[in-house]
């Protein structure tokens, strides 16, 4: 017997809405598994390229290795769904106190989880969006 389910979901590529019928379908066609899989795959050679750098700099400068290090997080940033003040400051390469001001003023929108201030990744993709006028 074959059991039809209908299971509303988000595309992790695009964020558009679609009806899924299985549990572990993640995007909403063959179009975004393609572009996704395309995106993963270029992130996974600039990560390689950045560990190869780090690794062969080792008779570089220490300024040098500092800033390949510096550069690697922001990497594994662009992949979470939700940041902490302190990682949205780092993406945006802004102070905690720039964001801290952002919330305070609701430009951008922000949750409380116990004492920390969770801030969604698309809150900050859409605080760079005009409206055209």
């Amino acid at each position: 017997m074959k059991t039809r389910i209908q299971i509303p979901k988000h595309c992790q590529h695009c964020g558009q809405a679609f009806v899924a019928q299985t549990t572990t379908t993640r995007y909403c066609g063959d179009n975004c598994a393609k572009r996704a899989y395309k995106l993963r795959k270029k992130e996974e050679k600039i990560q390689q390229a950045l560990t190869e750098q780090i690794n062969t700099a080792n008779d570089a400068k220490p300024q040098t290795l500092q800033s390949l290090q510096t550069l690697q997080p922001v990497f594994n940033l662009k992949n979470k769904e939700f940041l902490s003040v302190q990682e949205a400051a780092e993406l945006l390469g802004a102070s905690r106190w720039t964001i801290q001001r952002l919330v305070q003023r609701n430009v951008l929108n922000a949750a409380k989880l116990g004492r920390r201030t969770i801030i969604q990744r698309s809150e900050i993709d859409n605080l760079f969006k005009t409206d055209g006028k």
